[in-house]
C-alpha cells in the first residue's frame, strides 16, 4: 500500500473516530428506552462515516468552531442512518444484513424500526436547531438544504424513481437522476452545508457542486460493483440484492469493466471541478480516487 493512501486512511480513521464518539451524545434523554436502543443500535453499527468526514475537512480548514460543524455532521449522518433502517425494511429492500449485523427490524421489529428511523430524521433538525453559536441565517439555510436534499426532491425522489424502475431498461440519464438524488443528494449537502458556513466565492461554490456530484455519483457506481462482485465480510451486507430486486444499476446496463470506466471518468472529473475553482482542501481530492477502489 503507498504511503499517500496509508495517510489518507489514518486520517479518514482519525474523523470517523471524532464522529463516533459523539453520535450518541445528541440522543433524547427524554426519549423511550427501547426506541433509543433501536436508534443507538443501527448508529453504532459501523460504517465509513464518509458524509460528516466530508463536512469536518472542509470546516477545519476554513476554521469553523468544532460546537458548529460537529453537531451539523452528526445531524447529517443521523439523517443517512434513518435512511438505511427504512431501506432495510421488507416493504422496500428487504435486506437481513447491514455492515455485517442484522438490520434493525430483524432485532426490533418493524415498527420499532420505522419509529426509529422517523426519530433519528426528526431529531437531526432540532439537533442544528439548538446550536446557539450558529449564524441565525445561516442556520435557516443550513436545515432548508438537509430539509431539501433528505426529502421528496431530494434522497425520497431517488428512491422513488428507483422503486418505479425495477425491473425496466433504463437511459444513461434517468440512471444519473436516480443516483443524484437517491445518493448523492446525502453526499452532496455535506459540501454544500460547509459552503455556507465557510462563505464561499460563487467560484468555490460552483467547484464544491460539481465536485460533489461527481462524488456521488463514483460512490454509487463502486457500490453497484460491490454488490456484483464484492464479498460479504468485506461489505457487511448480501452480494447480489440488486439483481434479486431487479433494480437498474450500472453493472446490469454497461457491464463491469464499463462501469469500472465510469467510476473513473467521474473521478477525475471531481478532480477537476476541485482545481479549475482552486479549492485547496486536503484530502478531498484523495478521497473521491480512494472511492473508485474501496472494498466495502
Amino acid at each position: 500500500m503507498l504511503k499517500e493512501e496509508l495517510v489518507l486512511k489514518d486520517k479518514l480513521q482519525e474523523y470517523k473516530n471524532i464522529v463516533d464518539e459523539n453520535l450518541l451524545k445528541f440522543i433524547p434523554d427524554e426519549a423511550p428506552k427501547t426506541l433509543v436502543k433501536s436508534m443507538e443500535y443501527s448508529l453504532s453499527a459501523g460504517g465509513k462515516r464518509i458524509r460528516p468526514i466530508l463536512l469536518l475537512m472542509v470546516c477545519d480548514e476554513y476554521s469553523i468552531p468544532r460546537d458548529i460543524s460537529l453537531p451539523i455532521a452528526v445531524s447529517i449522518e443521523y439523517i443517512h442512518t434513518y435512511s438505511l433502517i427504512h431501506d432495510d425494511l421488507p416493504a422496500m429492500d428487504d435486506d437481513d444484513y447491514r455492515r455485517g449485523k442484522l438490520t434493525n427490524h430483524k432485532v426490533f421489529g418493524e415498527a420499532m424500526a420505522i419509529l426509529a428511523g422517523d426519530g433519528l430524521l426528526t431529531h437531526a433538525f432540532s439537533i442544528v436547531a439548538s446550536i446557539d453559536s450558529l449564524d441565525p441565517n445561516k442556520k435557516n439555510k443550513i436545515i432548508k438544504l438537509l430539509s431539501d436534499f433528505s426529502g421528496p426532491s431530494g434522497m425520497i425522489k431517488g428512491q422513488v424513481l428507483d422503486m418505479e424502475n425495477e425491473g425496466k431498461i433504463v437511459t444513461e440519464d434517468k440512471l444519473i437522476e436516480i443516483h443524484n438524488n437517491k445518493t448523492g443528494k446525502l453526499l452532496l449537502a455535506p459540501l454544500l452545508i460547509a459552503s455556507v458556513l465557510c462563505d464561499f466565492t460563487q467560484k468555490q461554490l460552483n467547484g464544491i457542486k460539481g465536485y460533489g456530484k461527481c462524488l456521488g455519483l463514483t460512490f454509487q457506481i463502486t457500490d453497484d460493483i460491490l454488490d456484483f462482485c464484492g464479498k460479504f465480510e468485506e461489505t457487511g451486507k448480501p452480494i447480489g440484492s440488486d439483481e434479486q430486486n431487479n433494480k437498474a444499476t450500472y453493472v446490469t446496463i454497461y457491464g463491469l469493466n464499463k462501469a469500472r470506466e465510469l467510476a473513473l471518468k467521474y473521478a477525475s472529473q471531481g478532480s477537476k471541478y476541485l482545481e479549475e475553482s482552486q479549492l485547496v482542501i486536503p484530502y478531498l481530492n484523495k478521497i473521491i480516487n480512494y472511492l473508485v477502489d474501496r472494498k466495502g
